[in-house]
């Protein structure tokens, strides 16, 4: 794609950070607080004890990367200056930092982007995705993926298998998501799931539910072409449009009526991949009576309209997930053992001197793309 020129800036180093004297460029993509995107050259950072210097291969593009840019947050957190977005990324080691024994240059990785406290009583607990003081990168302050060189602590990158690309390391941060949602959900075999939204998470998420045995599994969302590329996807689910002429109860009914007549049949897990409000409400009266809706999705800061009754007289458990912990070695077994075969969600490609124009087709759903991916091909040396 042809793209318009972009002036091409400079962000300073922390100044606690040395800078690597390379001889390659730094290209990276920024967001600002007046929700503009700049393409940057960023210095190259020596890697401190217990970190790593990487070459990032492939960066996918979240909707997080788009609100941050759009609304300049997503609920508490706030674009208050200029970061470099991405966060969903795989790359190759080029330097390791004083201490790191367990990794060395060479090694192809994806990247954990949450980095942790370690101390807080949420740490101490296992529960490092709760973290109050986690640094998340391509989350204000914290720069991230979307550039050629990066640099992060080696506890929190997953050596990839061979047989495991670059873009596929990609889509385990997404995997993740999901990962956590349907551990935290508990589904069973043979028992019935619905999947609300056709997007990324949801597609993943439709998969994923199919891998653990679920049946049947029935995917929502507004779009057809979405529909049509989920029963694509995964052929053997079921698919059902959003009516808009319905409210939540009467879409909740229909997709209530493909699962099989009474209440036993109703989904028992229901994955909520969209975050809005009134789909989570949609999915308040499709569950059985007893069931579980996970919400994956990130919605607005505060919805008002939940059919809270309802929800309270059937004992649905509405829960919700953070990110995710624990999930990298059990998500690369998936993709390695070919459990999970998720190549088909990339619907496009950028070089990553292309990266606001990935960001500007991702953001429009007219464009019809899936998972777009910032990629560098590039040799990259020090």
């Amino acid at each position: 794609m042809q793209s318009s020129h972009t002036p091409v800036t400079t962000v300073k180093a922390a100044s606690s950070s040395t800078v690597l004297e390379d001889p390659m460029s730094n290209p990276s993509l920024q967001v600002t607080a007046d929700h503009q995107l700049k393409q940057v050259e960023a210095p190259v950072l020596v890697p401190k004890p217990g970190e790593v210097l990487l070459h990032i291969k492939a960066t996918g593009i979240c909707g997080s990367d788009v609100h941050f840019w759009k609304t300049g947050r997503i609920g508490p957190l706030v674009v208050e200056g200029d970061c470099i977005l991405g966060h969903e990324a795989s790359g190759v080691i080029l330097k390791v930092g004083e201490g790191v024994n367990n990794l060395k240059p060479g090694d192809r990785v994806a990247v954990e982007p949450g980095v942790s406290c370690g101390t807080c009583f949420v740490c101490s607990d296992g529960r490092y995705n709760l973290c109050a003081d986690v640094q998340f990168a391509g989350v204000y302050p914290y720069h991230g993926t979307m550039q050629r060189y990066k640099t992060h602590p080696a506890r929190w990158v997953h050596r990839l298998p061979d047989n495991v690309s670059f873009a596929e390391g990609a889509l385990l941060e997404p995997l993740s998501v999901v990962m956590h949602g349907i551990n935290s959900a508990g589904l069973s075999l043979g028992r019935g799931v619905l999947v609300c939204g056709a997007g990324p998470i949801g597609l993943i998420a439709l998969a994923a539910a199919r891998a653990s045995g679920a049946h049947p599994v029935v995917i929502t969302d507004i779009e057809p072409r979405r529909l049509a590329f989920a029963k694509e996807f995964v052929p053997n689910c079921v698919t059902y449009q959003i009516n808009p002429k319905l409210d939540a109860e009467g879409n909740g009914k229909a997709i209530r009526a493909l699962f099989g007549q009474g209440e036993y049949f109703a989904p028992e897990t229901i994955l909520e991949c969209t975050g809005i409000e009134s789909s989570v409400c949609t999915a308040a009266y499709a569950v059985r009576r007893g069931g579980t809706i996970m919400v994956i999705g990130v919605g607005k800061a505060i919805m008002n309209n939940l059919p809270f009754m309802h929800i309270s007289l059937a004992e649905v458990k509405l829960l919700f997930i953070n990110r995710y912990r624990d999930t990298w070695p059990a998500a690369i077994a998936c993709l390695k053992g070919g459990i999970l075969d998720l190549k088909k969600l990339v619907s496009h490609t950028f070089p990553l001197e292309k990266a606001k124009d990935a960001l500007e087709l991702s953001s429009d759903p007219r464009n019809g793309s899936i998972k777009v991916l910032v990629v560098d091909n590039v040799e990259a040396k020090l």
